[in-house]
């Protein structure tokens, strides 16, 4: 009998008991500080911390394995994606500058 008493004693004690799930927050919050970390080191290694900056004007020119072109211009919080196609386009106009495309693939527009 006096077995049992003490083992209900332990039982009744004040100190709670531990849930062993709450170990698995800390992991998530973990997580996420590490996946934010990742991301703004990715933009500090491409040079692309304008793209977090609500006032600046970016546009980027990305080109897919299968040959497509598309421009991605950022303008202050809007965004906008464009393709570029091989249909040709006519009308007037006035000549803005001249593009050079240089030895090892670069393009470079100098305005007039």
């Amino acid at each position: 009998m006096r077995y049992l008493r003490r083992r209900r004693t332990i039982f009744d004690s004040k100190e709670p008991i531990e849930d062993p799930i709450s170990g698995v927050a800390n992991l998530f919050d973990a997580g996420v500080v590490f996946i934010v970390s990742m991301m703004i080191a990715l933009f500090m290694a491409y040079n692309m911390l304008e793209l977090l900056d609500p006032s600046s004007e970016v546009t980027i020119t990305k080109k897919t394995p299968d040959g497509r072109i598309e421009i991605i211009t950022k303008k202050g919080r809007n965004i906008k994606a464009q393709k570029v196609t091989k249909k040709r386009l006519s009308g007037e106009g006035v000549k803005l500058g001249t593009a050079y495309q240089l030895k090892d693939g670069r393009i470079i527009y100098v305005p007039e």
